[in-house]
């Protein structure tokens, strides 16, 4: 049964079904097109498919709408979306927007959108769900909300401009990262940008970890230098370092300047290293115990909820130190190995003997190989001594091995760099470097 009105900002993630019960895609959100007098006529849907494609479904095809999902009749045209000059996108675009109210007692922001069924296959938007300014100081404290009829507003903004960014943030807010940063580049570039700067650090840096890379230099290029060293601070250490290593000599070595010590150390000794070799793909934050440490302690370790699922298939255990690089390296320990044991039995008995650690200057084709040949979800990296430096995870190599626009490979957007970007060892590794060699410290 179809409902007869529906918020737009519930549609959001709903599922979209063909006739015969097979699941179709989710809903990203709804497109409207202005009118001269009648309220926005809603045209379709934007769709997300398996794949990670947006299409347009128009509304004409959606035969139901109601208890959180879409029936259409099943013939959808998979071209990429692309949208019109015409076109405006509820969530994108109108939310957040600021409105005046017709009758006189002040201005709003829109937070969601009603669009409702005025015929067979036609709909319109109806009401507006708004939020007027907060009366009190308070932080804590919001603004009355109201329902108003589309009639009774008048839009600041012209026809397809955006206010705050904030709604959508909102509306979006239960993505996971890849899906975020598919929407951000489906956005008109100024509203990319806008609801870039508003995002918290480790949102964005999660964000900028799933993008292309001329796009997340061109973001952390809009982004001020204190901003910018923030999110690069939150984000994966090998991650920071591919970005950093694209960037001018003078602002990557401006930015490492402000990011906190512990975190440039890290990317600086990752810059040291060749892109395509063991160091350059590694991550140098495993998780590191002694010999004498218990299965109890390490499946600790393991359920931290930050950790990524590759770093916790397996604890690498040295002599100390403890933090890379390591005293020498004795061996890894798997997670599926640890479940067969008692809590208190010593890492040190459990030692994988048949997983060889790499050297730091392997190419990244044979450390490709081992995981392969193996059935490996992680490979330690090994300095000449023998110290742990590091450990590269399949998703590493899968990064290195799979073609620049993967993330976004039937994009019909322009990329707005002139060349594709690659990490380059920079002036500020080959300082790294000389000072190590002068100091004897150089591995």
């Amino acid at each position: 049964m179809s409902a007869s009105r529906v918020f737009v900002a519930r549609l959001v993630g709903c599922n979209v079904f063909d006739p015969l019960g097979d699941r179709v895609g989710k809903v990203r959100d709804v497109i409207v097109v202005y009118r001269r007098s009648d309220p926005p006529r809603v045209v379709g849907l934007v769709v997300e498919i398996p794949g990670k494609r947006r299409v347009f479904v128009s509304i004409g095809r959606v035969t139901s709408i109601g208890s959180g999902q879409i029936i259409t009749t099943g013939l959808i045209n998979l071209r990429r979306f692309q949208q019109r000059a015409s076109e405006t996108r509820i969530i994108a675009e109108m939310l957040g927007r600021r409105v005046t109210l017709a009758d006189g007692s002040g201005e709003a922001t829109i937070e969601d959108v009603a669009i409702e069924d005025v015929g067979p296959g036609d709909w319109e938007v109806g009401q507006l769900f708004v939020r007027r300014p907060k009366t009190s100081p308070s932080p804590f404290s919001k603004g009355p909300t109201l329902f108003v009829p589309w009639d009774q507003v008048r839009e600041r903004a012209a026809k397809g401009q955006s206010q705050s960014a904030t709604q959508l943030i909102a509306s979006y807010s239960d993505l996971n990262p890849a899906d975020l940063a598919n929407t951000l580049l489906d956005l008109p570039e100024q509203r990319m940008l806008e609801v870039a700067e508003e995002l918290p650090d480790e949102r964005l840096a999660d964000v900028l970890e799933e993008m292309p890379e001329s796009e997340q230099v061109h973001i952390l290029g809009r982004l001020e230098d204190e901003r910018a060293a923030d999110v690069l601070d939150a984000m994966q250490p090998d991650d920071a370092a591919d970005l950093i290593g694209m960037l001018s000599d003078e602002r990557g070595e401006a930015l490492l300047e402000l990011m906190e010590p512990e975190e440039a150390d890290d990317v600086r000794k990752l810059l040291e290293y060749e892109p395509d070799t063991a160091g350059g793909l590694m991550t140098p934050e495993p998780i590191i115990l002694s010999a004498d440490a218990t299965v109890a302690e390490a499946l600790a370790l393991i359920r931290r909820h930050e950790l990524a699922p590759a770093l916790g298939a397996a604890v690498c255990v040295t002599l100390p130190p403890y933090e890379p690089p390591t005293g020498r390296f004795l061996g890894m320990v798997h997670f599926q190995r640890m479940l067969r044991y008692p809590p208190h039995e010593r890492l040190g008995t459990l030692l994988d003997q048949s997983t060889e650690p790499v050297q730091d200057d392997t190419p990244a084709s044979e450390v490709t190989r081992i995981l392969a040949s193996y059935n490996l979800v992680s490979v330690p990296v090994v300095d000449k001594n023998r110290r742990l430096v590091g450990v590269v995870t399949v998703d590493d190599v899968l990064d290195h091995l799979l073609p620049d626009d993967w993330r976004n490979p039937d994009s019909t957007r322009p990329t707005r760099s002139r060349t594709v970007p690659v990490r380059r060892p920079s002036a500020v590794a080959a300082a790294v470097r000389g000072r190590r060699a002068s100091d004897g410290t150089n591995r």
